[in-house]
């Protein structure tokens, strides 16, 4: 899946964890440009935290996947939060090096099949920063619609797709 971007959409597993880390810290900088920096106990507590995250994905609470490249580098993450009731929230992340080619609206859109056909959703919402317009580009070509504008600290556009006859 997506193989003309030369990565493949995989569901997280322990096996990524190296690569994972990496990737989170070698976009730290570029990711706290437009979303809340994770924090030092994140990289302090990784194993922990994903073996948190691990769980709640075999519960069914929440879904994760990453993008990975050829040689096993991580270079995305594309997860479904808060799945109940047939919806869930999508977000997502891609390492800055590969951003600016199409590849976060493919995986997006790999993603929304995935929460319809695998995971039986019907319907996901999604945030992006109100300074984010790469981000919200990327959701309205995904098919996503703009149903709100949150206020705060880090205001957001909030969107909406169903997913409905996919």
């Amino acid at each position: 899946m997506l193989s003309e971007y030369g990565v493949t959409l995989e569901r997280l597993t322990a096996d990524h964890a190296d690569a994972l880390l990496a990737f989170e810290r070698e976009n730290r900088s570029y990711f706290a440009l437009s979303i809340a920096d994770r924090g030092d106990e994140f990289f302090e507590h990784f194993a922990e935290i994903l073996d948190a995250r691990l769980v709640e994905q075999a519960e069914g609470v929440c879904q994760f996947h990453v993008l990975v490249e050829p040689g096993g580098a991580v270079v995305g993450r594309l997860n479904l939060v808060d799945v109940e009731n047939g919806s869930a929230e999508l977000g997502y992340r891609l390492a800055e090096r590969v951003t600016g080619r199409g590849l976060a609206t493919a995986a997006v859109r790999a993603i929304v099949r995935i929460a319809a056909s695998d995971y039986a959703l019907k319907q996901l919402t999604a945030g992006a920063a109100r300074a984010n317009v790469a981000s919200w580009t990327v959701l309205e070509r995904a098919g996503f619609q703009r149903i709100a504008e949150t206020e705060g600290p880090r205001p957001q556009v909030v969107y909406e797709l169903s997913l409905e006859g996919l």
